[in-house]
């Protein structure tokens, strides 16, 4: 749904109307806007402190796209980074540069103590002012609970507050900035989480510190811009709003897509599916056959399934003491018993092929709490225990990961006090709601082949919420 204020002030006259008085002055941001178009565009810069384990699959991977690679140089606490490719060309960090940058890349990994830590000013300071609008900040480093040292454990730690602060930064130009922390000799499965954080795709996604583990190396899919061909997904929630955006997003990345709803949006679930030309599925997924329902369908459709995307979910709101019991009722088991026991039933049924892939959708209320729905908060919160659970137990290859949006554009946002709404936009570091499309290009990036190594994380996609973490 349109913002109208972002609209507004970002014309000339909104733009100098806003600043007059105090108000913020969001920029448009940019999301994908064709499947085969690149994922960085413009110039990169890339750096890394001495020891760097990640640099050199950096630059392969940063090579692969449409940018002028430059890599860092003219400092004693980041090594030269001239080994990430041919293409890279040398900056020197102590003098003047007229470049711009799209992306500054910094590989972390090698950073052993706190005094180190020095690297990241070393590289960030000279160059954080030079960034475009719509920009992209990516730092790469270690889990610190896998770290040796307590002073490494520090150090590493200490880039999650870098990351976060950095954000709260750059926000104001539209620009994102994110950690990833990964496991040791982990380096080859960045590619997919990189390419996402880089890319348009992740426009209302910061803050963020995303776990990557060894995992199994997967094929490369043919085309980078269909990577689910051949694939089967069913998304709860499918009629309208995130759902629909989640199935039409996998559905051009190539997956043939069943949507699930309620019967009283069969209407508009049948129009989703005719256009993706995927399958619907009516069914009340609180019946005490609806499991197996599920299970029936797959099989006659589609024999099995590589993507489960539960997004289905209700709001019930009423402070506690004014709540009766069947909204707290029906919120547990819509949010959350409904997941567990499809999952268990496609489980038990064995029809996730090997790579498998389930996603939730929780949400940042159950992260931060929220007046009024401690029925939403609990089963969402919930939410991120199971997945974080259900990480530890699947085999063959299958991950579990989930996403928490903060304030998006849908019709019940748009239902919500002029007051109460624009607050929800404003409350975040990019200063304007999200889109449904976030939220699918989220789920999207776990979805990919090559995110196998993607497991059991919670991203929120709330454009670096104020509130929560």
């Amino acid at each position: 749904m349109a913002d109208l204020y972002l609209k507004f002030v970002n014309t000339p006259a909104g733009k100098t109307a806003a600043r007059s008085v105090g108000l913020p002055t969001p920029v448009t941001l940019k999301r994908q806007r064709r499947p085969d178009q690149p994922f960085i565009e413009g110039n990169i810069l890339i750096g890394a402190a001495n020891g760097g384990k990640a640099v050199v699959e950096l630059g392969a991977i940063l090579a692969s796209g449409a940018a002028t690679i430059f890599h860092a140089n003219g400092s004693a606490r980041l090594t030269d980074s001239a080994n990430v490719g041919n293409r890279a060309k040398p900056v020197e960090l102590d003098q003047e540069s007229p470049d711009r940058y799209t992306a500054l890349v910094f590989d972390a990994t090698g950073i052993e103590d706190t005094l180190q830590l020095r690297g990241l000013y070393d590289f960030f300071h000279p160059t954080i002012r030079k960034l475009t609008t719509n920009a992209r900040v990516l730092i790469v480093g270690l889990d610190p609970h896998t770290c040796k040292t307590p002073a490494k454990a520090a150090a590493q730690q200490a880039l999650e507050g870098f990351t976060r602060s950095a954000g709260k930064e750059i926000g104001q130009k539209g620009a994102t900035a994110n950690l990833i922390r990964i496991a040791s000799g982990a380096e080859k499965n960045l590619e997919s989480t990189v390419r996402f954080f880089l890319s348009p795709r992740s426009a209302y996604v910061s803050g963020q510190c995303v776990r990557i583990g060894r995992g199994n190396r997967t094929a490369r899919p043919d085309n980078q811009a269909t990577p689910l061909k051949q694939k089967t997904a069913l998304v709860t929630g499918g009629s309208r709003g995130i759902g629909a955006a989640i199935a039409r997003t996998l559905s051009r990345d190539g997956a043939t897509v069943i949507v699930l709803d309620t019967f009283s949006t069969e209407t508009a679930l049948k129009q989703v599916a005719d256009d993706i030309t995927g399958h619907a599925l009516t069914c009340d997924i609180t019946a005490e056959d609806a499991p197996d329902q599920i299970v029936d369908f797959v099989k006659r459709h589609s024999g099995s399934l590589d993507i489960v995307v539960h997004n289905a979910g209700i709001t019930r709101d009423k402070t506690l003491g004014n709540m009766p019991e069947h909204f707290w009722d029906l919120a547990i088991a819509v949010n959350l018993t409904a997941e567990e026991l499809i999952n268990d039933a496609l489980l038990e049924a064995d029809l996730f092929q090997q790579n498998g892939r389930i996603v939730c959708v929780s949400s940042i209320s159950g992260i931060a709490g929220n007046f009024g729905q401690t029925n939403y908060a609990t089963s969402k919160s919930g939410v991120i225990g199971y997945v974080e659970a259900m990480a530890k137990r699947l085999k063959n290859g299958m991950t579990v990961n989930a996403v928490a949006p903060g304030f998006i554009e849908t019709r019940m946002t748009a239902a919500m006090p002029l007051t109460i709404r624009e607050a929800g936009r404003r409350m975040n570091s990019l200063a304007q709601g999200g889109q449904p499309i976030d939220v699918a290009e989220t789920i999207a990036w776990f979805c990919n082949p090559l995110s196998t190594a993607v497991n059991g994380n919670i991203v929120r996609v709330c454009g670096q919420s104020l509130i929560g973490r």
